[in-house]
């Protein structure tokens, strides 16, 4: 395996804050040999409640927190290639909260800065739709807002945009590219995920197909444009997972139905597989979009393995182990199959 192509996890999928210790978490990667890891804010705050003894963190408190993390990381030669979710922020029309949020990112810009990290993800918006607005000036205009001071951070700041499958406008690959090219600054790019391209264009777990109509169509169309159109060097990471087929469509009645939630959204929470965990369910052509990303467009970098399933909330010593050994044996399956190595 060369330089180019290096594995990473989200910190995250690894176990829930609340139930699996931090550094556990860490010795697990460092074990399974990932290279990288995305910090999640959910792990960062809850250390941060531990080691000061609080239950509403100060920012001393989450930077003393930051500080744990990065010397536990360094310990184990592990590169923090992000921090997120910074949730919520474009397209509110709760001008407040947007003022609020301002603030909130000068916070994680410290945040990073100790971390040791450049580069901060941001879920396309998915609150409802009577709290947002779909005016894409106004979304364009909010994101380059956090553009514009992240540049004058030293060293400067990255934002890694990304279309969830259900948010609420911005909820396709093709959407957050359009965006991303209004916003128009070096520093905001995208992640693309396989899960929530595949997600949207292809899966539709409240169908009892698991499959949207028209799906291996228009799977192929979107991969065909998105290997003409998008920038390559707007491609700041990529996130290589798969999901469950559900057993009966997702709606009222399902174990994994929330009211109110966005089928989508009750899925990816409970039920994401690693890449070829077909043995648990996974069922999603993201191999096909993966080999989008590195043959076609000519993605080099890292590769973060970004699970979300119900068993992150299991409970037992072993739990972090168990994702971190079956998070690598699906990244060597990977650079066997694309031949990256």
């Amino acid at each position: 395996m060369t330089i180019s192509y290096r594995p990473a996890i989200l910190s995250a999928s690894l176990g829930r804050a609340w139930l699996h210790d931090f550094d556990k978490k860490a010795q697990a990667a460092a074990d399974a040999g990932f290279e990288g890891i995305e910090i999640f804010y959910e792990d960062l705050e809850h250390l941060a409640k531990q080691l000061s003894r609080v239950e509403q963190p100060t920012t001393e408190d989450l930077l003393i927190a930051c500080q744990h993390i990065k010397d536990r990381l360094d310990s184990f030669n592990i590169t923090i290639i992000g921090l997120q979710p910074f949730l919520f922020y474009e397209g509110l029309l709760d001008r407040d909260q947007h003022d609020r949020l301002i603030e909130k990112i000068k916070i994680w810009f410290q945040l990073a800065k100790v971390l040791g990290t450049d580069t901060i993800q941001i879920p396309a918006n998915f609150l409802p739709a009577d709290q947002l607005t779909g005016d894409m000036k106004i979304i364009v205009s909010d994101l380059r807002e956090l553009a514009d001071l992240g540049l004058l951070q030293v060293p400067q700041i990255r934002f890694a945009y990304e279309s969830l499958c259900w948010s609420t406008h911005v909820d396709t690959w093709e959407k957050s590219w359009e965006v991303t090219q209004q916003v128009d600054r070096p520093n905001f790019g995208l992640c693309l995920d396989t899960f929530n391209i595949v997600g949207r264009v292809w899966a539709d777990p409240a169908s009892p197909t698991g499959r949207t109509p028209n799906a291996d169509a228009d799977l192929e169309v979107s991969m065909e444009r998105l290997a003409k159109e998008v920038d390559l060097s707007k491609v700041f990471y990529i996130q290589v997972v798969n999901a469950e087929r559900m057993d009966k469509p997702l709606v009222a009645g399902h174990p994994f139905h929330v009211e109110g939630n966005p089928a989508r959204m009750n899925w990816s929470r409970n039920a994401r597989t690693y890449m070829y965990e077909e043995d648990r369910g996974a069922y999603l052509p993201v191999e096909t979009v993966a080999r989008t990303l590195i043959e076609d467009l000519g993605y080099k970098g890292w590769v973060s393995m970004e699970l979300f399933s119900r068993t992150m909330a299991e409970e037992g010593d072993k739990v972090s182990e168990e994702h971190a050994q079956r998070g690598i044996r699906a990244w060597h399956k990977f650079v066997q199959r694309l031949n990256l190595s």
